[in-house]
């Protein structure tokens, strides 16, 4: 089905969520009908954000507003669709379009395995009807399934549309740009240089594919690499404790900008600790690319500063090879908590794999060759 379509039948006129590629057609849908714009769509830094969002919306206007994001952020919501928009709380309307990565049945990553199974589950808990998006539902049946909607949303229930795989396309799909003299390839292979058997947290996406890949090339085993293939925005806390428990091992955590922006709360806790061996790398493309490359704020958004005013006593920015080589050097050098930015373009790869270790292996090897030193 055409996500122009789905857009016109359900009649709202404004958005906010977390990109997913299962949503991909919507999300482009919204982009050409919208932009960014915040009277009608806004990306959100996390679901839960979204659904506040969304909330506001509907007591400014008395409007109901949709909220898009990938099941796994169901999680990010719980909390303010259980003691927000309730209808034992407040009761505020909204339309939850929620894509079903890890369907039971259909091949996913193991980070949405479970997620999958439970994401039906986890509505019915939360007291959210729900209707199944299929590639083969039909616009009348679509149609019947909003009109069963409207009473719901009348009493200040939120409802659910879960959108399997392929089951929402685009007219016309948009291209997404952000240039920058390295790629985000480039950027880590030149991490590698300078790190040694120094262990690195990598957050979820291209850039733990990505850091596979290259230890691949140089022949190198993953026993260094804790690859953080899901709980997106989590990385940098995972980094954290793990520096302050290994006190004698310098750990860098490579971060995106959506990621970093998703829990950007994890900075002040790091930065009110201050571990001294901990580098903080946010690899800025200005996009959610894993899921499509729609934007984030990261292209406005000062991280450095933000960094700098929770506690980071170094902050550095990089944009090609050699600032990036002085930026890592330095940070090497300097013995305290330091972040580094460095612009990267949007693009990857068409060859770029998966790892072929599971995530239970990496975890395994990872924690031996910690305690090993």
């Amino acid at each position: 089905m055409l996500a122009e379509k789905l857009i016109d039948q359900l009649g709202i006129d404004y958005y906010t969520g977390v990109p997913d590629s299962q949503l991909r057609g919507l999300c482009d849908a919204l982009m050409n009908r919208w932009g960014i714009d915040p009277k009608h769509h806004l990306i959100a830094a996390n679901e839960g954000n979204a659904v506040a969002m969304a909330a506001g919306y509907h007591l400014a206007t008395g409007k109901t507003a949709a909220v898009y994001m990938q099941n796994s952020g169901e999680g990010n919501a719980v909390n303010p669709l259980a003691s927000l928009t309730h209808g034992r709380v407040y009761g505020i309307p909204m339309v939850l379009i929620v894509g079903w990565r890890g369907e039971p049945g259909v091949h996913d990553e193991p980070q949405h395995v479970h997620q999958g199974a439970v994401t039906l589950q986890l509505l019915e808990l939360m007291d959210i009807p729900s209707f199944i998006l299929s590639p083969d539902t039909s616009e009348d049946e679509l149609a019947d399934a909003v009109a069963a909607f409207q009473p719901l949303l009348r009493e200040g229930r939120v409802v659910a549309l879960v959108v399997r795989k392929g089951a929402l396309t685009c007219g016309e799909k948009v291209k997404y740009v952000h240039e920058a003299a390295l790629t985000r390839e480039e950027a880590i292979a030149q991490l590698l240089a300078r790190t040694g058997d120094d262990p690195i947290v990598s957050t979820t996406g291209k850039a733990s594919r990505e850091l596979f890949e290259l230890r691949e090339a140089r022949g190198e085993n993953h026993s260094r690499d804790f690859l953080t293939v899901g709980s997106m925005g989590h990385a940098s806390s995972i980094a954290l404790a793990i520096a302050a428990h290994r006190p004698g091992r310098r750990v860098w955590c490579v971060d995106g900008d959506g990621a970093a922006l998703m829990h950007l709360g994890a900075m002040a806790t790091i930065g009110s600790v201050k571990p001294a061996n901990l580098i903080h790398l946010v690899l800025n493309n200005a996009a959610h690319e894993t899921v499509g490359g729609m934007p984030t704020v990261a292209g406005t958004a000062d991280l450095p500063a933000v960094a700098a005013a929770c506690g980071y006593p170094l902050v550095l920015r990089a944009w090609d090879a050699p600032s990036l080589d002085a930026a890592l050097a330095r940070a090497r050098e300097a013995g305290c908590l330091t972040l580094v930015e460095v612009a990267v373009r949007l693009g990857s790869r068409a060859d770029l794999g998966r790892p072929t270790t599971t995530p239970k292996e990496n975890k395994q090897a990872f924690m031996a060759r910690l305690a090993e030193d």
